[in-house]
């Protein structure tokens, strides 16, 4: 019987979510045996018991390790480094390692919120006619202008950690993949879009980008309901995803939620 300090490594997990995708990359790029399931009625605002003891704001991922419960992609992400040296995703120099850590605030926040007001539009129908075409623009220019910003991070290099594949990369192909899915890019023959390509063949990242690709088949049809007025399920609507929101013209898409019941 498996002992707490030789365990396999357990993730609450969701296979869309792009946080929870950056730590299971990390976890097969670094070789680190694990399980993960995603918890039944995750998003709807149902008590989850067993995730709520992992993390208290009921999210995913959480990392149990043992009688550790670790949850944050970044404060994971971190605890990996930390235990399993052996590979390191972070480069050595503190030049390198600071603008990983940048890239991935910029990419959990800005570029997360874009990516996710998309799928409220776009999947979930928040927004309809003139009001669904602005707001998709917002994101599209939103988009562009976060592409721009990438691209000189890579500086001449064929990965954004350098030389070597690294958690710079980690923390942008999620977000990545996900603009390729709403068609915005990046640009056929940009470096950003020659990254992706070269990123996409490691298997780690392969493995996990298949899971995503699995999950989404009939993704839009079965959530595009689930969260209508009667229904009892309110999708969370919270700091960088609400600021994303109101800035992009949703106000109205807030305060029909709210009145409607189906967002928290």
């Amino acid at each position: 019987m498996a002992t707490q300090q030789n365990a396999k490594l357990f993730l609450h997990n969701h296979p869309m979510s792009s946080y929870a995708v950056k730590v299971r990359i990390a976890l097969r790029e670094k070789g680190i045996p694990f399980d993960f399931a995603t918890p039944p009625g995750l998003g709807s605002g149902d008590k989850l018991e067993s995730l709520a003891s992992a993390n208290p704001r009921v999210e995913v991922p959480a990392l149990v390790d043992g009688d550790l419960k670790i949850f944050d992609s970044k404060v994971i992400l971190e605890y990996l480094e930390d235990k399993y040296p052996e590979h390191p995703l972070l480069p050595r120099d503190p030049r390198g390692r600071a603008k990983a850590r940048m890239i991935q605030e910029v990419c959990d926040t800005h570029y997360e919120a874009i990516n996710w007001g998309v799928t409220e539009v776009k999947v979930m129908t928040r927004a309809t006619g003139e009001l669904a075409e602005r707001m998709i623009a917002q994101a599209q220019s939103q988009t562009n202008e976060l592409l721009a910003w990438l691209e000189p991070q890579l500086e001449g290099q064929p990965f954004f950690n350098g030389s070597s594949f690294g958690l710079a990369d980690i923390c942008v192909v999620p977000y990545l993949n996900r603009t390729r899915i709403w068609e915005f890019g990046p640009e056929k023959g940009s470096a950003l879009a020659q990254w992706l390509a070269r990123v996409d063949d490691i298997p780690s990242v392969k493995e996990t980008r298949d899971e995503m690709i699995d999950a989404m088949k009939g993704f839009a049809e079965n959530i595009k309901d689930a969260f209508k007025p009667g229904t009892g399920r309110r999708r969370e609507y919270r700091d960088h995803r609400l600021e994303w929101m109101v800035r992009s013209g949703g106000i109205d898409v807030i305060t029909q939620g709210l009145k409607d019941n189906t967002i928290r």
